[in-house]
């Protein structure tokens, strides 16, 4: 896997939520990843813009405001379990799940996988909401066409700045392979594309 580059990218498949709880210092804690089959599209949109402080006449420094990422997420059916996990939703004794206005959804973090030409790019959006899907069907003619359900998403910087990750082209087999088994902590020391090392002051780890 390692040193192998793709040219291209296609697909969506693999993708997990995993329960996001951020403590008043500013640390977040991760449940176990659960999987969401059935994924059929996913467009998230960059937040923030670049705006331009002018001085002796010109731009003299341009701010950058990353502000995460808002989108849908399409899939052929949300999982009862999202539902009841992070939406809040209830199930009775009979199986009946009921939806409450006054219930707080719970943030969570999104993991997913693009295909590519010779490896699986591997993502991790750490800190997502998700609105109420809307209801929507239609009646059945001639031939039989799948109605999906679309989850509107919006993806906000942790307290440290941390937005999201991905493997690499030197992603270690051992992060690659337990990519879906628990929510990937980056090291407190990475390095940048220029080589300089950058300090990381956030906390990924289950209690």
């Amino acid at each position: 896997m390692a040193n192998k580059k793709n040219k291209v990218k296609f697909g969506l498949k693999n993708c997990h939520y995993a329960i996001a709880t951020l403590a008043e210092d500013g640390t977040v804690t991760f449940g176990t990843p659960v999987a969401m089959p059935g994924a059929v599209s996913l467009s998230l949109d960059a937040e923030g813009d670049n705006e331009p402080f002018y001085a002796d006449d010109t731009v003299y420094y341009m701010v950058s405001n990353n502000n995460g990422y808002s989108g849908d997420f399409e899939l052929a059916l949300i999982p009862e379990s999202f539902l009841t996990d992070v939406m809040h939703e209830t199930e009775d004794a009979n199986g009946v799940i009921a939806e409450n206005k006054d219930v707080e959804p719970e943030h969570f973090a999104l993991l997913f996988e693009f295909s590519g030409d010779q490896r699986k790019i591997r993502h991790c959006m750490y800190y997502c909401s998700a609105t109420r899907p809307s209801v929507s069907g239609q009646t059945k003619e001639d031939s039989t066409e799948v109605q999906t359900d679309t989850l509107s998403i919006t993806v906000s910087p942790l307290p440290s700045g941390l937005v999201k990750v991905k493997t690499g082209t030197n992603t270690t087999d051992a992060v690659y392979n337990a990519w879906y088994d628990k929510v990937y902590e980056p090291s407190d020391t990475t390095t940048t594309s220029s080589g300089e090392k950058a300090n990381m002051s956030y906390s990924t780890e289950e209690e």
